[in-house]
């Protein structure tokens, strides 16, 4: 994430509870600013929408529980609004979808009743806000008020709305809203099944030239090691990556779970010994398919400030109700090596740690700039503190296993600035990884501005990591990039996409820097893909021409007579995506993750998009430096340049061979959703500009710019009923389509539905 991104979060880490010794375990669930909730008027009332919101997701019988009403008055309201009387509930969603139900809850259930829907503790639910990756952040860092839901017999109004709605329902999706759907999480069962004919590596393979580390697609993001039974590397998912070239996977962890705290912290490491059994399991299992097993490392975590009551000269800079604990304390730096220590020796086959010293989250004083204000630090360099904790964790991991692997990313350092003087004075075993086309300029739609984020539509390597690799080859360090060649958050709800030449042209342009590893992918893109292949056969090959491997890719995947076409498909597509309006702000604001999912209102909301979380209708917020007109017509350029690629492939699937028809047609399906994503991005857009400038009590406009207006409003909002239509057949299909391993699901298929109530009802309003 970049360092404005970055800003944003640390300043909505507010407290979110108090910790019981050592484990994070919170007492107290966060409020934030008290704001009403928002309100779907095209529902009856509330309890409707949450009959609506919950169909499929949650069992009636819950449902009625919270509602203090019977199954049988629960039904009869969803079925009065259209849904099929028998909800079909995937077994998998509270166990692997939790997030999205809470995302999708957060403005109709207070907490009492949320808990009761998750079946979760208050503690558990407060430290899935603070550790499920930003979840807190993601929500908007406040819970709106809602008032507890409960069941009463509709009225005559509300009964004729919900008549409304079935009439809706049934004249745009018929009977196939009451068709089976695959199931959500399916693609978990596809990727475990075993991959027939697979064979492992040997040693001295070519899979094994360069480290290429991913995270897995199907992994609950929490804490993994805790809960085998959602096994976040299932032998498919390990053969599968395999095949495509992947020889490294990582997993998140807190270390203060994973080893003894000694007699430093004696309150650390509850559960260790299961954690590092699983761990354990996990790296005989993947290391039969030639793969290692990686820790992601963000050390030393903060504590609340109570931690520090009888150590306070172990504590460092404090954010709100968090203090870190300061590593110019060598008990602190001795703890880290320590336990890494424990870890490495318990687990000897681990492949090593990738670490982040300067992230999002609190750690060392330096991580977030701001060492000057503890008083242990203040008058040391970031250099200093920075090269001291990536010596305690390279001094611990190699004691523990001397082979062990330590990959350093300079993410974060000096406002993602050049390091050259950290780099020199890091320990020369290390790995330097580095974001390849961070600082690249870039210009769309007129606008020019600079890649801070991970970006598949802007093609590097860019300055910045030029001028790092070179720094820390200089230093004879290993060199890595971090990369993402699936997907990144310009869309992230889609496995990958197929903009192949893109990914060619950067793994080309990289093929003279030499690199020894790439992290390729965060949480998102993590799918075993023909990307992560291509990118595999690039970098085994990096004098090849690009065009012949892109050739021979084509051919394996669609057969002599579709290859053609689907190069076509993955230039048109390719050269459409660099189109894309590239901004911090888009990426994690923008609906461009929901597509035609996220919601239309009839007047503002007043709620401010979260990152990555609700994006409301808050315009301004995802259009970064993007006029709105520009970013919405630049939104449209990919989709018009993505529509004959589409045609393209829909021909190569025409071709294809028989037996490679099925990976083919999903091929066509993920690119055709996410050209729906792209063009309902533009569609909202405009929708917004015409509202509100339609209700501008101060510019008046004249009859003929309301008609004009109104025009539009029902331009956008019919074109919105037609890529809601079309998408919820793909979802329907396909499971993976609208998921992504952090934020789980960010819509699911009635939400497509409710789309296109929600827009008819907008209609009616004009």
């Amino acid at each position: 994430m970049s360092l404005s991104c970055m800003s944003y979060l640390v300043s909505g880490l507010l407290v979110l509870g108090q910790t019981q010794s050592g484990s994070a375990t919170e007492t107290v669930l966060p409020q934030g600013e008290a704001r009403a909730s928002v309100v779907s008027r095209h529902f009856p009332d509330r309890v409707y929408e949450f009959v609506w919101r919950n169909w499929n997701a949650v069992a009636p019988a819950k449902l009625a529980k919270i509602l203090d009403a019977s199954v049988q008055d629960v039904t009869a309201l969803a079925e009065s609004m259209g849904l099929p009387p028998v909800a079909v509930v995937s077994p998998d969603l509270r166990e692997r979808g939790y997030v999205t139900l809470i995302r999708r809850n957060w403005h109709l259930l207070p907490y009492e009743q949320l808990l009761e829907l998750l079946d979760m503790t208050p503690e558990r639910l407060a430290f899935t806000l603070r550790e499920e990756d930003f979840l807190w952040i993601k929500l908007g860092r406040l819970k709106p008020t809602c008032e507890p839901l409960r069941y009463h017999p509709p009225d005559e109004a509300a009964q004729r709305r919900a008549a409304e709605i079935r009439r809706v329902v049934e004249q745009d999706f018929g009977d196939e809203i009451r068709r089976p759907a695959e199931p959500r999480f399916d693609f978990v069962r596809q990727l475990s099944a075993p991959l027939p004919g697979f064979s492992p590596p040997k040693p001295g393979d070519d899979r094994q030239d360069c480290l290429r580390l991913v995270y897995s697609y199907v992994a609950v993001y929490g804490d993994p090691l805790l809960n085998p039974q959602l096994n976040p590397y299932p032998d498919g998912l390990l053969e599968r990556l395999s095949t495509v070239g992947i020889n490294g996977v990582w997993l998140q962890g807190l270390l203060r779970d994973l080893a003894p705290g000694g007699t430093t912290f004696p309150e650390f490491g509850t559960g260790h010994e299961q954690r590092l059994a699983n761990l354990r399991a996990l790296v005989e299992r993947a290391g039969k398919f030639g793969i290692g097993v990686y820790l992601y490392i963000n050390e030393p975590r903060a504590m609340p400030t109570a931690f520090f009551k009888d150590r306070p000269d172990m504590g460092g800079v404090r954010e709100g109700e968090f203090t870190a604990l300061c590593t110019s304390h060598p008990g602190v730096r001795q703890w880290m090596s320590d336990a890494l220590a424990h870890v490495f020796r318990e687990v000897p086959g681990l492949g090593g740690v990738y670490t982040i010293t300067a992230s999002e989250n609190l750690t060392n004083c330096a991580s977030h700039g701001d060492w000057h204000s503890c008083e242990h630090c203040k008058t040391r360099s970031d250099a200093d503190i920075l090269t001291e904790v990536v010596g305690a964790i390279e001094e611990g991991v190699h004691r523990g296993n001397p082979k062990a692997n330590v990959l350093v990313s300079d993410w974060g350092w000096r406002g993602h600035g050049d390091a050259p003087d950290i780099i020199a004075r890091l320990p020369k075993s290390v790995f330097l990884m580095s974001v390849s086309e961070w600082n690249l300029p870039i210009e769309r739609g007129g606008i020019k501005t600079t890649v801070g984020e991970y970006s598949i539509s802007a093609v590097g390597p860019g300055p910045r990591a030029l001028n790092e690799w070179k720094a820390a080859q200089e230093a004879g360090l290993k060199t890595g990039t971090e990369i993402q060649f699936n997907n990144t958050c310009e869309i992230a709800s889609i496995p990958y996409l197929p903009v192949l030449d893109l990914v060619a042209e950067h793994c080309h342009n990289l093929a003279s820097t030499k690199l020894d590893a790439m992290l390729i992918g965060w949480t998102m893109g993590g799918y075993p893909s023909p990307n992560f292949q291509l990118a595999c056969q690039m970098s085994r090959t990096p004098a090849s021409n690009v065009d012949s491997v892109l050739d021979a890719l084509a051919q394996e995947r669609f057969g002599p007579e579709g290859a053609p076409h689907a190069r076509k498909a993955w230039t048109l597509m390719s050269d459409a995506f660099r189109q894309y309006p590239f901004h911090v702000s888009v990426v994690y604001t923008s609906p461009v993750q929901c597509g035609p999912a996220n919601a239309l209102y009839p007047t503002k909301t007043g709620y401010s998009a979260t990152m990555w979380g609700i994006p409301y209708d808050d315009l301004d917020g995802w259009r970064g430096p993007y006029p709105p007109e520009v970013f919405a017509a630049q939104f449209e350029k990919i989709a018009q340049g993505w529509r004959p690629g589409i045609a393209e492939l829909q021909m190569a699937v025409e071709n294809a061979p028989t037996d490679l028809r099925n990976d083919a047609r999903a091929d066509l399906r993920l690119a055709r959703a996410a050209a729906i994503h792209f063009q309902s991005v533009a569609n909202q857009a405009r929708y917004i500009l015409a509202r509100d400038a339609l209700a501008n009590p101060s510019n008046t406009p004249s009859p003929e710019e309301r008609q004009r207006l109104r025009a539009e409003i029902t331009r956008c909002l019919e074109s919105e009923i037609d890529l809601a239509r079309q998408l919820f057949t793909l979802v329907c299909e396909d499971s993976r389509i609208g998921f992504e391993p952090s934020c789980q699901y960010f819509y699911l298929p009635l939400d497509l539905v409710e789309k296109v109530v929600n827009c008819r009802w907008l209609l009616e309003q004009l």
